[in-house]
């Protein structure tokens, strides 16, 4: 979705000429991934860090807008919300140290949007989920205005036909209707990008797939929503729900716009690329002149620019990406992870990700047949909402028959071999291995950014009401992120 667009509104031509587009961009990208070669080359990391304006008080600052055009900085982009801001990441050779890069990088770029936003008195948070935002601060009028929104909350709220409903049971339970897709921007996130070689995708991607919940239980950090306990990843059935703009009556199977998937894929990257163009409507509808099978017939590298317009409309929880950079290449995007705690939280949950599913990949095809992949799905939203106390199905070679373990016992058992795995692929061990101590100490204590928000909002209630003990909550939190300790050593 970070592609800028200047229409707000489409004819029905406009979507006949953008499907006639999408379905040449799956052509030439079928035979781009044929050529011999192509998409080879060295390993590069990126990332991608959505973060909350926040005033002194801790409520949502509406200045993202005067930010972007005070701070003119390329990598700094507008988001759905007024108080929304992404910042992304230089991408990076996993040799050249990648993690200390991004987080080199990542420092000094808060720095400058802090120093920015003081002159209105705000400062950038990364959490999954505002602690204090309440249902106010959501609809509308708290929405970025820019064509690309505009077109993006017309085109899924016409596919609806009636409000975005929301219903997520934990503790307490938040049912809502909202009229637009506003609530989308409660969710922010920090997301991994790894390249990754095209002969090897389907791997990759089924053992990310496969790991995901696993890496989900141990970063979650978006426990509440309005004051509401909910899931311990809340972000994950929010984000889906506030635009799924499947029509409530519909007898069609559509899958929802927000999912973890549909199968396992069995040949490469196309698979993914081909099921979004074919089963999701477009609602953006821009359109370049590039001829890109003739690009690919001539041996170029295409831009296939509606076909990564229409993926960005797409939201899968690990989304393929294709580049034109770099002589063409393929990427996942891990997605599912939460911002925040702290900088050094996040690029641990990067190398939980990354390792896991490498040490995963060696055996996923042995694995696959012991694992339906409506299993994996079941394990993804059962991780979201239950954390660490997730009880998880996971596949072996011996198996007669469906066993689920805790996720404690499948992490422990997965953990040591990770190092390993992570240097083989060409990661320096002095990049990793202090985020994988992150992950050991935070694994042992138990202690997610979503244990520690619950378990300190219910310390500050025995003197509090909620709204005090939320906001004092938040402010501890930002102290702790500000000076980039791990969780697991918040007091």
């Amino acid at each position: 979705m970070g592609q800028e667009i200047t229409t707000e509104r489409f004819d029905s031509a406009q979507f006949e000429k953008f499907g006639k587009r999408l379905r040449a961009n799956l052509r030439a990208l079928e035979m781009l991934l044929q050529r011999p070669g192509f998409g080879e080359g060295e390993i590069t990391f990126g990332a991608e860090l959505e973060l909350y304006i926040v005033n002194a008080q801790g409520q949502p600052l509406h200045k993202n807008q005067e930010i972007i055009a005070e701070l003119d900085d390329p990598q700094l982009t507008l988001e759905l919300n007024r108080y929304n801001l992404e910042y992304n990441f230089s991408p990076c050779p996993i040799a050249g140290h990648c993690f200390r890069h991004t987080q080199r990088e990542a420092s000094a770029a808060i720095d400058k949007i802090n120093a920015c936003a003081a002159q209105w008195g705000g400062a950038v948070v990364p959490v999954g989920i505002l602690p204090t935002l309440q249902q106010s601060d959501t609809g509308y009028e708290a929405m970025t205005k820019l064509p690309r929104f505009e077109a993006l909350t017309r085109e899924l709220t016409q596919i609806r036909g009636g409000p975005f409903t929301i219903n997520i049971s934990g503790d307490d339970t938040l049912q809502l209707a909202m009229d637009d897709v506003t609530l989308e921007g409660a969710n922010t996130s920090f997301q991994i990008h790894l390249r990754v070689p095209a002969a090897e995708y389907a791997e990759f991607y089924n053992a990310a797939q496969l790991v995901t919940p696993l890496v989900v239980a141990l970063a979650a950090n978006s426990p509440t929503l309005f004051g509401h306990r909910l899931w311990q990843e809340t972000r994950i059935p929010l984000f889906k729900q506030s635009i799924d703009c499947r029509p409530r009556d519909s007898m069609h199977p559509i899958p929802a716009r927000v999912n973890f998937g549909n199968n396992w894929i069995r040949s490469g990257a196309f698979e993914l690329f081909a099921e979004a163009a074919m089963l999701y409507r477009p609602i953006l509808a821009t359109c370049d002149e590039e001829d890109s099978v003739a690009v690919v017939e001539s041996g170029g590298i295409p831009s296939l620019h509606e076909l990564r317009l229409h993926q960005g409309s797409i939201w899968l929880w690990n989304r393929p990406v294709y580049d034109p950079a770099d002589g063409g290449h393929l990427r996942i995007e891990f997605r599912a992870l939460p911002a925040g705690p702290s900088l050094v939280d996040m690029l641990a949950n990067a190398v939980l990700a990354i390792g896991l599913t490498k040490v995963m990949q060696e055996h996923i095809l042995d694995l696959l047949p012991a694992i339906p992949f409506n299993y994996c799905t079941a394990n993804f939203y059962r991780a979201a909402q239950r954390g660490l106390e997730a009880d998880l199905f996971w596949p072996s070679r011996t198996q007669i028959q469906p066993e689920y373990y805790p996720a404690p016992v499948l992490l422990e058992k997965l953990l040591p071999k990770v190092p390993e795995k992570l240097a083989a692929m060409g990661f320096p061990e002095d990049d990793f291995m202090p985020l994988l101590r992150v992950i050991e100490e935070r694994f042992a204590a138990r202690m997610t950014g979503a244990r520690w928000q619950l378990d300190k909002v219910a310390e500050l209630r025995r003197d509090m009401h909620k709204r005090e003990a939320l906001i004092e909550m938040l402010s501890q939190y930002r102290a702790n992120s500000a000076a980039n300790i791990p969780v697991a050593q918040w007091k």
